[in-house]
């Protein structure tokens, strides 16, 4: 599993092209476009633009991904944020797991139209996060927690090794996310699943007290475990990631199968 991502399609980058609205959707840690891609592309199949990037140090290996820093993930998806910028009237951010704290990074640095996370990770309960930068030193890698999917025979694609490095680097990325979110102002819709085997409802307690100036519409997934992008709840997010942009932005996506109400703040 470690490697089956290196020259998979499944892996590459996504780009669809739209007329006014556009929104840039990240992958998770240690996986790679392949959990998200069906999510982009049912935004692209709704008349939005696209950008889907391939995240420094996924999709090939975790050696790789153990060499990479944070600023990385940070700024190859900021970029597809600016590129979107360039072209549309409104951008979103969107992203599962790592992803989603990327997409909630770029909420509280730039202008966005609003923001969609899937299970999005912000805090590491593990005990032994704080003293990763260390343990890098002796500890190269350790078992990887993937395919947290409910739905069976489905792979997700990502490493079977997480890289200690790359999990301090995770570590320090959170920590500096958190001190952004009172930042952000535009709307923020959560998608959660309700058993999530990845990131723990600490994430969500602190994305709660962190967004202090923005609106928070949580919507729970009864039959998806972490991975939900490629889950039993899957279609539920797509369409209502359509709906909630067409009630930022009215009258300019394409129609969708209705979706659950979000239960609110």
């Amino acid at each position: 599993m470690s490697i089956a991502a290196d020259h998979s399609p499944l892996s590459s980058p996504f780009s669809g092209d739209g007329p006014s609205i556009g929104v840039a959707v990240s992958h998770g840690f240690t996986g790679s476009p392949h959990g998200v891609r069906a999510w982009a592309q049912s935004l692209a199949d709704a008349g939005l633009a696209v950008r889907m990037p391939l995240l420094p140090g996924h999709g090939t290996s975790w050696q790789e991904l153990a060499r990479t820093r944070w600023q990385e993930w940070h700024a190859a998806y900021d970029a597809a944020y600016l590129e979107l910028e360039a072209e549309c009237d409104h951008v979103f951010t969107a992203g599962i797991s790592m992803g989603g704290a990327l997409a909630l990074r770029v909420a509280a640095l730039r202008p966005v139209a609003g923001t969609i996370v899937v299970n999005p990770g912000l805090v590491i309960d593990d005990r032994r996060a704080p003293l990763a930068g260390i343990l890098k030193l002796v500890l190269k890698s350790t078992p990887a927690i993937a395919n947290d999917i409910l739905k069976p025979d489905i792979d997700e694609g990502a490493y079977s090794r997480t890289p200690v490095a790359a999990a301090h680097e995770l570590n320090r990325m959170f920590r500096d996310t958190l001190r952004l979110l009172p930042r952000i102002t535009a709307p923020v819709r959560v998608f959660r699943s309700t058993v999530d085997h990845v990131v723990s409802d600490s994430s969500i307690e602190a994305l709660r007290r962190g967004l202090t100036n923005a609106p928070l519409q949580l919507s729970a997934l009864e039959n998806s475990y972490h991975v939900a992008t490629l889950d039993n709840d899957a279609e539920a997010i797509f369409s209502g990631t359509a709906d909630f942009i067409r009630a930022v932005v009215p009258g300019h996506v394409n129609a969708s199968p209705a979706s659950p109400e979000g239960d609110g703040r």
